[in-house]
Parts: C-alpha cells; sequence; structure tokens
C-alpha cells in the first residue's frame, strides 16, 4: 500500500515537471518539426535514458556527491553549459552559412534521420545537466518507503517519469509532424533553429550562471 501511494505521488509530481516546458521539449519539437521521426524518437529515448540512469545512481547514492562535492557538481555544471553552447552556437551559424539549408532545404545540424544519432544527443542532453541529478537526490528519497528495497523501489519510481515522458513525448511528435509541412520550408526551418538554438543558449548561459 506505501509503495503504491508513493508511485502515484511521485507520479504527480513528475508529470507537472515533464509538461512545465524546457530543453526537452525544444529539442523534440525541433527535430519531429523538421520531419525527422525516427531522430526525434530517438532524442525520446535517450532522455528517458538519462532519467533512469540518474534514477539508478540516486538510489545507489551516488549522484548525492552532486551536492556534497562542489567540485563533482562544477565539473558536471560547466561540461553541461559547454556542451548546451556548443550545440546552440552550431545550430543558429548554419543558418547563416553561405547558400542558407543544405539540400531539400534541410539545415543540417542535428545529423541524420538516425535512431543511435537522436540517442546520443537525447542521453548527452539528459546526463550532462546536474540540476536533473540534484533534483533526484531531493525528491527521489522522499517517496521511498522505508520498507521497501531501496534500489528497485527507486528504478520503479524513475520508471513512472519514464513512462509520463513517452506518453507526453508522443503527443509533441504528433502536434509537431502534424505541422511539419509548413516547417518544413526553407525560411520557416531557419526561424526554428535560430529560436530553437537561443532557446538552447539560454539554458546553457542559465546553467553555467545558475548556483
Amino acid at each position: 500500500m506505501a509503495s503504491s501511494t508513493a508511485l502515484w505521488s511521485f507520479a504527480l509530481v513528475v508529470g507537472l515537471l515533464t509538461l512545465t516546458p524546457g530543453l526537452d521539449t525544444a529539442l523534440i519539437l525541433r527535430t519531429a518539426a523538421l520531419g525527422r521521426r525516427t531522430r526525434a524518437w530517438g532524442v525520446v529515448l535517450g532522455i528517458q535514458t538519462g532519467t533512469l540512469i540518474w534514477g539508478a545512481l540516486t538510489s545507489l547514492g551516488v549522484t548525492a556527491l552532486l551536492t556534497a562535492s562542489h567540485l563533482a557538481y562544477e565539473i558536471l555544471r560547466w561540461a553541461g553549459a559547454a556542451y548546451l553552447l556548443w550545440m546552440a552556437v552550431r545550430m543558429i551559424a548554419e543558418t547563416f552559412r553561405r547558400g542558407g539549408p543544405g539540400p531539400g532545404g534541410e539545415v543540417e545540424v542535428g545529423g541524420s534521420d538516425t535512431l543511435s544519432g537522436g540517442w546520443r544527443q537525447g542521453t548527452l542532453t539528459n546526463l550532462l545537466n546536474p540540476k536533473v541529478g540534484v533534483f533526484y537526490v531531493a525528491v527521489l528519497p522522499q517517496f521511498i518507503p522505508a520498507e521497501a528495497p531501496h534500489f528497485a523501489m527507486g528504478l520503479a519510481l524513475a520508471s513512472v517519469h519514464v513512462v509520463l515522458g513517452m506518453v507526453w513525448s508522443t503527443a509533441l511528435i504528433a502536434s509537431a509532424t502534424a505541422l511539419g509541412a509548413r516547417l518544413r520550408e526553407p525560411r520557416a526551418r531557419r526561424v526554428l533553429d535560430r529560436i530553437t538554438g537561443t532557446v538552447i543558449g539560454a539554458f546553457a548561459v542559465r546553467l553555467a550562471v545558475g548556483d
């Protein structure tokens, strides 16, 4: 009974978090809107892989290092900020290159329409964000009943987060695909990449200057 209550309570918390627009939402929408459905699902799977890893590490007590060690947190924070900034600058710069978008009006940033490429991008984006780890350190233990197996319950809670993320991502990809015909025009794609690049860049700056 306690475990069931914990699962439902945690689902409510992470459900609200999932619905909050953020970096993950921007990446998924941008990738799907460009007609790269396979890569978009790769991004989704990568993000959820990162979520499961954070859940597992938290259950094992490893991510407590992020709050206990200032150096560990700073290293991960700056690595994440650098990666996001590189992604944003490259994305925006490609829209201004000579000749504009690539063949068929497609901006080449973000790689080909492959599941593995999207998975790598989604996983890196998630794991290089120390705020996700800090969130799990602060929140996950509160929903693990004292009598429950710590690691197994932690993975179960993280799996709830993954399921909700998959459901929401399905809606995002469907919505972006429906609007994709208009967004696949060269000019629209340039605008989309500049907006998305700006959003990602803002996240990078926020991560770099945040506490």
